[in-house]
């Protein structure tokens, strides 16, 4: 079994309804949902947009490969209608991002494991930190707890009462 830590985020449609939704798809398509952090609303990162988007980290044991998992990661956004085009940064119901797969390193044309900007978003590694602070960054050879304290982004982040 591997263990893998997922982002979840999303800033359009009723949130509420999508984070239960993607996390019992997860469940069903992915593997074993064995952590979750609590949900935080924060500031879109890299663009504009109106709503703020609801982030969350959760952790599953699967047994399939970083491609197959991509690949039902692809189909659970489909779910929510996840549109990928050539816009680097939109709105969206839902976005699903590997973090880390074990402490593997992985590079392909479609795929890079560790999530090479994780340590530079705030609503990443908060969550992160909340259920694993002393996990070490596989090449950046920090605990998630040394990459928030280090991070350069200044957003507020606000965990949401559900």
């Amino acid at each position: 079994m591997h263990k893998v830590y997922l982002s979840l985020g999303g800033n359009i449609g009723d949130k509420q309804v999508n984070f239960k939704k993607v996390v019992e798809l997860i469940g069903e398509e992915m593997g074993e949902v064995v952590k979750k952090s609590s949900v935080y609303e924060t500031p879109p990162w890299g663009f504009y947009a109106e709503e703020k988007f609801w982030n969350q980290v959760v952790v599953i044991l699967t047994e399939k490969m970083p491609q197959e998992l991509l690949e039902s990661i692809h189909r659970t956004e489909d779910y929510f209608r996840r549109e990928r085009n050539s816009e680097k940064y939109v709105s969206r119901e839902m976005d699903i991002d590997i973090l880390y797969f074990d402490d593997d390193f992985l590079e392909t044309t479609d795929l890079i494991i560790p999530h090479p900007l994780l340590q530079q978003r705030k609503f990443v590694l908060v969550p992160l930190v909340e259920i694993a602070p002393d996990f070490k960054h596989p090449l950046l050879r920090q605990t998630n707890l040394q990459l928030l304290e280090n991070c350069k982004d200044e957003s507020i982040i606000r965990k949401v009462e559900l």
